[in-house]
């Protein structure tokens, strides 16, 4: 366990002449508040606190910043109070351990609008005060380096929400030290076998590796010595789950994946970087496409670097980086080496141009709140694979990977996506759905009378895009849904010699608004025209109970009348009801257990969707409808699994036996071998539920030589 004495001597070395008494106050109170806590380890509790201080120090940060650290716990989980806060630290350290809490005390319905206000928080709080994004981070960091001592179900939601979240925020703020120890432990906990495997494949070849590590760092000094260049190399080795991803990017085994190894030349100024890396290509051959130039266009987090890829010199492939110091500084430590400020001074006016992304986060999620919807939108936010293209008058804009011509049009200006016709790229016209690549030309024509499209939503890569084509879509359908319910209403109201204008104006209307659940009569009129409410459901605040004739049944009622019972007891209830025609959506196969939704259909029923799938994601809001799986249903549901595993004989017999032996009754099987000596089998089996196919993948997981087992669409 890290002592406070550490803590204080980092920061003297970093930061001479800090307030060390902030820090030390923090500690002693951070001890008596939290006396007699203790860790799932078995660790007195405070031994937290000050890992996470430790790991700020690492970042380099100010005094406030380490001593909301070692607080950074005590309104959640101790008697202490904010106004107690603020009198012994003052309003900078409070505001910040708020903004921490604020990211723990939430409670909602379902875990998916938990997790998605969770993160809206956390941005929100990254807005405010990025140092409130950086403690959590180094929290996170500090419980999965302590994760073993959870439940194995605790282990994998936290590792998965670790991968999903905070590794690709730390990506994006540039942290990549951090950014890859998350990645490997959250990969540790969710892909156990492969890890292992890596692991040992890694230290099979440590001896190996390092005397060649050796030899080309010393060819590297040796050319740059005689071009009278003074600098750094380092050699490095790849995280696990970067190797990982190469294997799984170029289907290749460990022995194949050829930049596991890297290098990285550092020196005084960009002139030298320059320099360097033609002293590395007059030695080794450089493989077209392989150079990157992020110092002449830096990434969103202000990183920048040369990245060259070479032919070495045993005919291997050699990633090379090079940078300046300054530029490694901020490599390493990414948005927080913005933040090193000394006591009472502004942040690094760089910083601003790192939180562009974030800023765009924040505008966007004002607009979203569907939670579903609202996550998809932080993932594509998260994982940008950047391109970077030219605007016509020369500027650049960096986009996600596969990014089209209209997610570029939305990110000059909204109204220029709305009215995007068609597009020019190098001078030659692309269609709208074209993948740009980094250094061409776009130019957008636009037209007045020019809409967005709802097949767009199937292409564009942006947020921004994707939000403000299902803005415009929505407020399409409200108009439309408005002059139909208008219409409806005033054929209704003169059946009973009424006038519905007249009859808007009256206080009668502000009652059927309220007992209807409608915030305004445009939005009940809206609704009527979308079929959530009938116009004599209307009428009736109107007209005395005795001259109307039987109200018309909602949308779920008419379904009810019109269509036959699936079964006795069907899987799925609706709003309680379970007598209405069923369809499970072949697109995602959903699963009792699984948080589902339904979509209304025109004389087909309900259609029911897993909620993350892309066809509910995009489906009408107004046609959605709640479900929850019937309990104690004894049915069967099919489901496709992928397992990819090495082709070795006898292996699909063990993997045949071991989904009989979990239960699992198989309907269809299909196996494929690859010219890398692998196998894909795809098997179609009966389960019972969302439990029972993660105990079958489970089973099937552990068999040796299976690499992975995953859940596919039909």
């Amino acid at each position: 366990m890290i002592r406070i004495t550490d803590i204080l001597d980092r920061i003297s070395t970093y930061h001479p002449g800090a307030d060390l008494d902030l820090v030390e106050r923090a500690y002693v109170y951070s001890a008596r508040i939290h006396e007699g806590q203790v860790r799932l380890s078995g660790e007195p509790y405070l031994s937290h606190p000050l890992e996470v201080a430790g790991l700020l120090t690492k970042l380099r940060l100010d005094t406030v910043s380490v001593a909301a650290g070692l607080l950074h716990d005590a309104l959640e989980d101790t008697n202490a109070t904010a106004e107690e806060l603020t009198e012994l630290f003052g309003p900078h350290v409070t505001h910040i351990v708020g903004g921490v809490t604020k990211l723990s005390r939430l409670s909602f319905r379902s875990s998916e609008a938990r997790q998605a206000e969770s993160v809206r928080k956390m941005i929100l709080a990254m807005a405010d005060d990025i140092r409130v994004i950086l403690i959590k981070l180094c929290d996170r960091l500090h419980n999965m380096r302590t994760l073993r001592f959870h439940t194995e179900r605790k282990q994998i939601k936290i590792a998965q929400e670790t991968f999903d979240i905070y590794a690709p925020i730390a990506n994006r703020l540039g942290i990549y030290w951090m950014k890859d120890e998350l990645e490997d432990i959250s990969f540790m906990y969710l892909f156990p076998h492969e890890y292992r495997d890596i692991e040992n494949q890694v230290a099979r070849k440590k001896e190996e590796q390092q005397a060649y590590i050796d030899n080309i760092k010393e060819m590297i000094h040796k050319k740059m010595a005689e071009a009278h260049l003074d600098g750094e190399v380092q050699g490095r080795h790849k995280h696990f789950y970067g190797i990982y991803q190469k294997m799984m990017a170029q289907q290749v085994s460990f022995d194949d994946v050829y930049d596991i190894l890297g290098f990285r030349v550092i020196l005084d100024t960009v002139q030298q970087c320059y320099e360097a890396l033609g002293v590395m290509h007059s030695i080794w051959k450089p493989i077209a496409k392989r150079f990157k130039d992020y110092i002449g266009i830096p990434k969103p987090n202000m990183y920048q670097s040369l990245h060259t890829t070479v032919i070495g010199p045993f005919g291997e492939r050699v990633e090379i980086q090079i940078r300046t110091r300054e530029m490694d500084h901020v490599a390493r430590d990414g948005i927080a080496a913005h933040w090193q400020y000394k006591e009472g001074a502004a942040a690094d006016r760089k910083a601003g141009k790192v939180f562009a992304w974030l800023r765009k986060l924040v505008e966007e999620q004002k607009h979203v709140k569907d939670p579903n919807e609202f996550m998809e939108t932080v993932r594509i936010e998260l994982f940008p694979n950047e391109v970077y293209v030219f605007t016509p008058r020369g500027d650049v804009l960096t986009l996600p990977k596969a990014a089209t011509p209209v997610d570029f049009a939305y990110a000059i200006h909204s109204e220029v996506g709305n009215q995007c016709m068609g597009a020019k790229v190098d001078g030659r016209m692309v269609p709208l759905k074209y993948e740009l690549k980094t250094g061409q030309r776009v130019e957008i024509i636009t037209s007045s009378n020019h809409r967005p499209s709802k097949d767009w939503l199937s292409f564009v890569k942006t947020a921004k895009a994707r939000s403000r084509i299902r803005q415009h879509i929505k407020a399409e359908e409200r108009k439309q849904s408005l002059a139909l319910g208008r219409e409806m209403c005033e054929k209704a109201f003169r059946k009973y010699h009424l006038s519905f204008n007249k009859c808007l104006k009256s206080g009668d209307i502000e009652k059927a608004v309220q007992e209807l659940g409608y915030k305004t009569a445009d939005d009940l009129i809206a609704g009527v025209g979308y079929g959530k409410v009938t116009p004599l459901q209307v009428v009736r605040y109107f007209v005395p109970k005795s001259e109307l004739t039987e109200p018309r049944k909602t949308i779920v009622g008419r379904l009810k009348e019109r269509i036959h019972r699936q079964k006795p007891k069907s899987g799925i209830l609706v709003k309680g009801v379970n007598d209405i025609l069923v369809r499970y959506g072949k697109c995602c196969n959903p699963l009792p257990g699984d948080p589902v939704v339904g979509y209304i259909t025109r004389g087909q029923g309900i259609t029911v969707h897993r909620t993350t799938c892309p066809h509910a994601l995009s489906m009408d809001s107004a046609r959605r409808i709640e479900l929850q799986w019937a309990p104690e249903v004894d049915e069967l549901y099919p489901v496709k699994i992928h397992v990819l595993c090495h082709d070795k004989m006898g292996l699909l017999a063990s993997i045949t036996g071991a989904l009989s032996e979990a239960g699992a009754n198989i309907l269809d099987a299909d196996v494929k071998t690859r010219a890398d000596s692998r196998a894909e089998c795809y098997f179609t089996v009966a389960v019972s539920g969302a439990k029972h196919l993660e105990e079958i993948m489970k089973c099937v997981n552990r068999i040796r030589h299976v690499i992975k087992v995953t859940r596919t669409a039909a």
